[in-house]
């Protein structure tokens, strides 16, 4: 995403992942600043983190992170998986090599295609969702 990122983390120790966010970003702010030259901030808000009581929870952040970029209008759904500002192509495709652990959720379908379905699923619905949710209505 131009603006924000997600990842969807477990949590192997008491402020794990707050240390881990907070060094990542530290540290790329710290780079990017020397190689441009610049000083500052560069992640325009906090961390924000949501904890995740169950597998449905665990599967629907997957999707909405996934269709995030779909959402955003950047990509089409049916470019996604070509997409290379995602993880989604490691999931659709499960020959893919990279360091995402995938398990955690592909165990969850019987095949890698099921989970591109029940992502499509819901492809529209976040588009549209999208577009109305910063329309008020007038009374």
């Amino acid at each position: 995403m131009p603006n924000h990122f997600h990842f969807l983390v477990k949590q192997l120790e008491k402020n794990g992942i707050i240390r881990f966010i907070s060094n990542l970003q530290n540290s790329y702010a710290k780079y990017y600043n020397l190689k441009n030259n610049r000083n500052g901030t560069l992640f325009q808000n906090q961390f924000k983190g949501k904890w995740i009581e169950s597998d449905e929870q665990f599967l629907y952040a997957s999707r909405y992170i996934h269709l995030n970029p779909v959402s955003a209008f950047l990509v089409t759904f049916n470019q996604l998986e070509q997409y290379p500002w995602t993880s989604y192509p490691q999931y659709a495709n499960t020959n893919t090599k990279s360091f995402i652990q995938t398990d955690p959720i592909l165990n969850m379908f019987s095949s890698g295609e099921k989970y591109k379905n029940f992502v499509a699923d819901q492809a529209n619905y976040h588009k549209n969702l999208s577009l109305i949710k910063n329309v008020m209505f007038e009374e």
